[in-house]
Order: C-alpha cells, then sequence, then structure tokens
C-alpha cells in the first residue's frame, strides 16, 4: 500500500512530466483526498478479483490497486492519463462523464449472476453523482442487490466535504 506521501511524490512527478511537455494530452492530477483514498482502500480490503473503475481522475486508484508504478507512468506519458485501463489489474477509467457508471453495473450484475465473490468498486465525481445515469445505475444495482459500491469524491475536501462512501 502507498503512503500518502507516496502518491503525493507520484503526481508532482507527473506534473513536473507535463510541464516539461513530455506528456501531450491531458492530464487530471489528484490534489488532497489522499488519505481518504487510502482508507477506502485498506477498510475495504479492495483485493486483485476486485473490480475498479472510475473517471478522468484515476492515478491514485491505478496505483492502490497495484498497477505498477513506472507501468502507470507509462502510460500516462503515452497520452493516456484520462481513460487509464488496465484489464490485467481489473482497472478501468473513462473521460466520458458517466461512461463507467453502467459499465460498472454490469460488472457488478455478471459477479451477481456468476455467484463469484469478487466486488465492483466505482468511483465518482460529486457532479457525476447528480446525473441521472448515476440515479439509475445505484437504483438498480440496490434493487438487483449488486456487490457493488459507489464511492462520490469531492474534489473541495477543504470546504466540508472529501471523499464519501456512499452504500
Amino acid at each position: 500500500m502507498y503512503t500518502k506521501e507516496e502518491l503525493i511524490e507520484f503526481e508532482n512527478e507527473i506534473a513536473a512530466c507535463f510541464d516539461d511537455a513530455q506528456i501531450r494530452a491531458p492530464v487530471h492530477l489528484y490534489n488532497d483526498n489522499e488519505e481518504q483514498m487510502i482508507e477506502i482502500f485498506e477498510k475495504h480490503n479492495i483485493g486483485p478479483e476486485d473490480w475498479v473503475l472510475c473517471s478522468w481522475r484515476s492515478h491514485y486508484q491505478c496505483l492502490l490497486k497495484g498497477v505498477p508504478r513506472e507501468e502507470l507512468k507509462a502510460a500516462i506519458l503515452a497520452g493516456r492519463s484520462i481513460s487509464l485501463c488496465f484489464k490485467e489489474y481489473r482497472v478501468f477509467s473513462s473521460g466520458i462523464v458517466t461512461g463507467v457508471l453502467p459499465i460498472a453495473t454490469g460488472i457488478a450484475l455478471d459477479i451477481k449472476r456468476k455467484g463469484t465473490t469478487n466486488r465492483v468498486y466505482c468511483f465518482m465525481g460529486d457532479m457525476t453523482s447528480e446525473t441521472g445515469m448515476a440515479h439509475e445505475c445505484i437504483k438498480y444495482a440496490r434493487n438487483h442487490e449488486l456487490p457493488i459500491h459507489f464511492i462520490i469524491e469531492d474534489i473541495y475536501p477543504h470546504a466540508g466535504a472529501g471523499t464519501r462512501v456512499q452504500f
């Protein structure tokens, strides 16, 4: 597991690469919420068989899920920062605002149908959580008792919120 300082160090390294024009694509960096992200991964014991789906801000989730630091950095340098996907680590992210929500719900439905014990963790921004797609996916997951956790992230944790876990 990474420490808060190691996560911040990684993002600072990526920011320096962007500033040096080594990255020719959009990059969405984390700032704060390190402690909350670590807590979520530890509290829920998110393991190799679990799925993590997230939006365009997913560097911390990738690292905490087990994507090797250098593999993640290479993908970011290749221009995939906002759409990082690592099938072998069961990580999928998308730059489309609600893009991962129905995919996460579908994966959870498949897990339930197969009767396996892995779970899905779907991270979304606070504004994404206000969309109709979020409402429909959360409602469907709840009504069908799917093995999924929806996590709403707030990019302004010092404004009184922070990363919040729903369900």
